[in-house]
């Protein structure tokens, strides 16, 4: 399915222990916001909150990233989508690595996982994605979305929701054409993206941001950080 339609979902992918204690984490960092600040973008928080690396490397999540890019892994980058309930902001239709190429060489060969920490429904704000898109680069136009500069058009009679329980995840390709709705309802909606790379990808950033080897050996002569370094 990953391959034909450019995503899957999978019921579990931590232990259950391990993704309670991530859950409680989330909410102790959520908790912690100041005051104002929307929680839909957490935005690397693995760069300033190290105890992240405990999940971001669990072997169970690299296990299934192996499966989908191979043995020789970088991690890129991770991310809290949190929609509260009532007010929960959209998220435009589009490709990851449109945004991404800037930062990688090739952009597409990236994945991301997305880890429910709350049920994520139709009801508050789930995952919605166009299968087999991730085979062409779309075209995107100007957006009015405050932290999406960029959009696609799609037919949407072709998309699919991608509901998922608490604890259970989907894996999509950063080609796939993806977005979500706003959440009206009284539920909270929240994800945890992690996302990786296969070594061959070049990194080309210099801005701060940083990679952190995963797993086998690098493909591209690039230069990984050590989790928790500064």
């Amino acid at each position: 399915m990953f391959q034909t339609d450019g995503y899957e979902t999978y019921e579990s992918v931590l232990a259950p222990d391990r993704f309670e204690a991530l859950a409680a984490h989330f909410e102790a960092k959520l908790a912690a916001l100041p005051r104002g600040r929307r929680p839909e973008h957490m935005d690397v928080p693995h760069l300033t909150d190290p105890a992240l690396f405990e999940w971001l490397l669990d072997p169970d999540v690299l296990d299934l990233v192996e499966s989908l890019i191979g043995p020789d892994i970088a991690l890129f980058s991770s991310h809290f989508i949190c929609k509260p309930a009532g007010d929960g902001r959209p998220v435009p239709w589009h490709q990851d690595a449109h945004f991404w190429r800037g930062s990688l060489d090739p952009a597409g060969d990236a994945i991301t996982v997305w880890l429910a920490i709350d049920p994520s429904t139709t009801e508050n704000g789930c995952l919605r994605v166009i299968p087999g898109s991730h085979l062409a680069a779309a075209e995107h136009t100007g957006s009015a979305d405050p932290f999406f500069n960029r959009e696609t058009v799609v037919d949407e009679s072709l998309a699919v929701d991608v509901e998922l329980e608490r604890g259970a995840c989907s894996v999509h390709s950063a080609m796939l054409v993806h977005g979500s709705p706003p959440n009206r309802s009284t539920s909270r909606r929240c994800g945890y993206t992690m996302r990786y790379v296969p070594t061959t990808v070049r990194f080309l950033r210099a801005d701060g941001h940083r990679i952190y080897l995963a797993r086998g050996r690098d493909h591209a002569g690039n230069t990984y950080s050590s989790p928790g370094s500064p």
